[in-house]
C-alpha cells in the first residue's frame, strides 16, 4: 500500500514513521530544514522512552513519488488550497484523500442530503479550487487527537495520544476505508471507522472553535479558561451556538457542554494551537476553526453573536501582529 503524508510535520511525521512500522509503504513531502535533515538522517521520532527512526522517501516534488493509494494531508488546513494543484501527480483513478487536519474539511457537504448537499465553504475553500482538483468522492474524514511536536529539524516529539477516527462522508463501511484502519492500526494509530465522522469532527472543533481564539486574546491556558467565570462564559456561549448549527445539521454531541469544558480544563497548563502560532509568529487556523462555523451559521440562519465577536477581535489580532 502506497501512502503520501502531505505535510510530514508534528502530526505527518509521527504518522508517517506509525505507518512504516505498519507495513505501508510511505513516501513524505516535506520542505525546508526538517526535509534536509529527514533525507540525511532519516525520520526520528521520540515516543515512550524510546527513539524510532525510519528513513523514507522524502521530497518538496511530489512529481517524484506518482499516484498512491492513499493521500494523508497533514498540513495547516488554511494552507491547503494553495497546493492543491502541486498535489495532482499523487492521485491516480483510485487514488483516496484523507483530510487529517483541524477544522471543518473542504468536503463536508458531500453526501450530505438535503438541501445542504454538495454546497462548497468559501472560508476554508476559497473559489472551490479543493472540491474541483482533489475532488470530494477521494474524501475520507480523520480527526486528530494526538499531540506531537517538531523539536529539532527531523525529529517528532510525541506527547500524547493516538486515535485518528476515520470515516466516509457518507457514513459507509467501505473497503477503502476498512483497508486503511487495518494499516493505521497495524503501525499502533488507533483508527476505528465511524458511520458519523461529522459527529467526531464536531466534537473537536466544539472545543477549538472557542479555546483557540480566547487562548489567543489572552495568553490563558485551557485551564484558565476553563476556570475562570469570565472565559469559561464567553466560551460556553460560543459552543451554544455551535451547537444549534450542528444540531439543525443533524449532529448528535456525546457530552454536554458543561462537560467538554471541564474535559478541556483538565487538560491543564496547555497553550493551544492558535496561541502557539501566535508566538512563533505562525499564520493561525482562524478561517477553519471559527470563521467557517460563522459562514454555516449565516447559511442555516442561525444567529452568532458571541462568534461574530470573537473572530473580529482574534482576526484583528492577527492583523496586528502581520499574521494571516
Amino acid at each position: 500500500m502506497k501512502v503520501c503524508i502531505y505535510g510530514a510535520g508534528a502530526i505527518g511525521g509521527y504518522m508517517g514513521v506509525q505507518l512504516a512500522r505498519g507495513g505501508a509503504e510511505v513516501s513524505l513531502v516535506a520542505r525546508g530544514a526538517h526535509l534536509e535533515a529527514m533525507k540525511k538522517n532519516g525520520l526520528k521520532l521520540l515516543i515512550e522512552g524510546e527513539e524510532r527512526v525510519e528513513h523514507l522517501n522524502c521530497t518538496d516534488d511530489p512529481k517524484e513519488l506518482g499516484p498512491q493509494d492513499y493521500v494523508i494531508i497533514a498540513l495547516k488546513a488554511h494552507s491547503v488550497p494553495a497546493v492543491a494543484d502541486a498535489m495532482q501527480p499523487l492521485l491516480g483513478n483510485d487514488t483516496s484523500v484523507v483530510t487529517a487536519v483541524n477544522g471543518v474539511p473542504y468536503w463536508y457537504f458531500y453526501k450530505f442530503g438535503g438541501a445542504l448537499e454538495g454546497r462548497t465553504l468559501e472560508s476554508i475553500d476559497p473559489g472551490a479550487k479543493q472540491w474541483q482538483v482533489l475532488r470530494p468522492e477521494r474524501a475520507i474524514g480523520c480527526i486528530v487527537y494526538p499531540a506531537t511536536e517538531v523539536v529539532e529539524p527531523g525529529v517528532i516529539q510525541h506527547v500524547y495520544g493516538d486515535k485518528f477516527p476515520i470515516g466516509e462522508p457518507s457514513g459507509e463501511i467501505t473497503p477503502r476505508v476498512e483497508r486503511l484502519s487495518e494499516v493505521m492500526n497495524a503501525g499502533g494509530l488507533r483508527a476505528p471507522v465511524m458511520t458519523n465522522i461529522r459527529d467526531e469532527l464536531w466534537l473537536k472543533l466544539w472545543g477549538n472553535l472557542c479555546f483557540n481564539p480566547i487562548s489567543a486574546l489572552t495568553h490563558a491556558t485551557l485551564d484558565i479558561i476553563a476556570s475562570d467565570p469570565a472565559t469559561r462564559a464567553v466560551a460556553k456561549a460560543m459552543m451554544l451556538e455551535a451547537q444549534e448549527i450542528a444540531n439543525r445539521q443533524g449532529v448528535s454531541f456525546r457530552v454536554d457542554v458543561e462537560r467538554r469544558i471541564n474535559g478541556a480544563g483538565a487538560v491543564g497548563a496547555h497553550k493551544t494551537s492558535m496561541l502557539q502560532d501566535l508566538e512563533r509568529d505562525r499564520p493561525m487556523e482562524i478561517e477553519p476553526l471559527v470563521t467557517v462555523v460563522q459562514e454555516m451559521g449565516r447559511m442555516m440562519e442561525v444567529a452568532t453573536p458571541t462568534i461574530d465577536t470573537v473572530l473580529a477581535l482574534v482576526k484583528q489580532r492577527a492583523k496586528v501582529a502581520g499574521l494571516n
